[in-house]
């Protein structure tokens, strides 16, 4: 079992057993978005029944971020619903910076439109939040509704990169990718802390080759 017990390990091996802790990463056959199956699945919601685990994937987001702002002024954070959109309180507390989420459809009654919990102004900074990128046509999805109020959308922060061409994709459209860990980065730090086997890492690693 995953431990953090060892004040050297580095923030990788701590984020691969928060994740792996708390359920978060699950093995087997999962069909993704895409309509391909995968080894694994990467389900954050499962942080928010880890509360120690979440604390720690928020301060070290947190602290990303912080120095993300030594360079340049980040007004906002926002997130798409659902998973991403469910982590941010936690980011935004401990940061102190105000938040938005971006809905994936626009509401049609009460308060309409697609921009919750606050208003997004022309100019702002705005950093974008998610809990994962695989292509990044989700990133894009919750960008563009800030890009039309005026928002500046430099940086994207993901927790895991699952290293299907959504860094490069992003990087190219002049976006900033940031993350905490890439899936084989995560894969072999698990490896390593004899949380998996070498029969599931070597699963997994071919199958991130292969679809790479």
């Amino acid at each position: 079992m995953c431990t953090t017990q060892n004040e050297n390990m580095n923030h990788v091996t701590e984020t691969a057993c928060a994740l792996f802790r708390s359920g978060c990463l699950k093995f087997g056959t999962f069909k993704i978005k895409s309509g391909v199956l995968s080894p694994y699945y990467i389900d954050l919601t499962w942080l928010l029944s880890s509360p120690r685990d979440l604390s720690y994937i928020a301060h070290i987001v947190a602290d990303k971020i912080k120095k993300i702002r030594l360079y340049e002024p980040i007004d906002k954070l926002a997130s798409i619903e659902l998973k991403g959109a469910l982590i941010l309180p936690s980011i935004t507390s401990t940061l102190n910076i105000p938040s938005v989420v971006v809905r994936k459809a626009e509401k049609k009654y009460g308060l309409t439109g697609r921009i919750v919990g606050g208003t997004v102004r022309k100019g702002e900074n705005l950093l974008f939040f998610d809990d994962v990128i695989s292509k990044g046509t989700s990133k894009l999805e919750g960008i563009k509704p800030l890009e039309d109020l005026g928002a500046h959308v430099n940086h994207i922060m993901v927790i895991v990169d699952r290293e299907q061409g959504g860094k490069e994709n992003m990087n190219k459209l002049g976006y900033n990718l940031h993350a905490l860990t890439t899936i084989s980065g995560l894969i072999k730090a698990l490896l390593q802390s004899s949380c998996i086997s070498k029969e599931v890492s070597e699963t997994i690693l071919s199958y991130i080759k292969d679809k790479g």
